[in-house]
């Protein structure tokens, strides 16, 4: 069963293990140990990262998805949840709003998707 930890519970808990490691004075089998818990809070801390950037990807885009039901990825947004929030976030990126592309797909951007170039 995957645990159910926000993106800052599992990242909190992720650099309390790294600073453990890094301090030493563990046996090799506590170290194996935090070294297999810190690969699965990475693996939380990651799917949170994968379920936010697709909603970023889908309001540039004009379509927000559907969030999953799975308590591991992204969490509901009341506001989308509503006509109103419906059409707030459908309205920030109207067809052929270039200015959001341009802006996510500039170079300086860290949040660019690079697999393009």
């Amino acid at each position: 069963m995957a645990e159910t930890l926000s993106y800052e519970e599992a990242r909190e808990e992720l650099v309390a293990v790294v600073q453990k490691l890094e301090t030493g004075g563990t046996s090799l089998q506590e170290s194996i140990e935090l070294w297999e818990r810190g690969e699965e809070l990475a693996r939380i801390c990651q799917r949170w990262l994968d379920g936010a950037r697709a909603r970023l990807d889908a309001v540039v885009r004009g379509a927000a998805p559907s969030p999953p039901e799975d308590p591991a990825g992204y969490p509901k947004n009341p506001a989308s949840d509503t006509p109103e929030g419906s059409a707030r976030l459908a309205s920030t990126d109207a067809p052929g709003a270039a200015p959001a592309d341009a802006a996510r797909d500039a170079p300086d951007n860290p949040m660019r998707d690079s697999s393009n170039d």
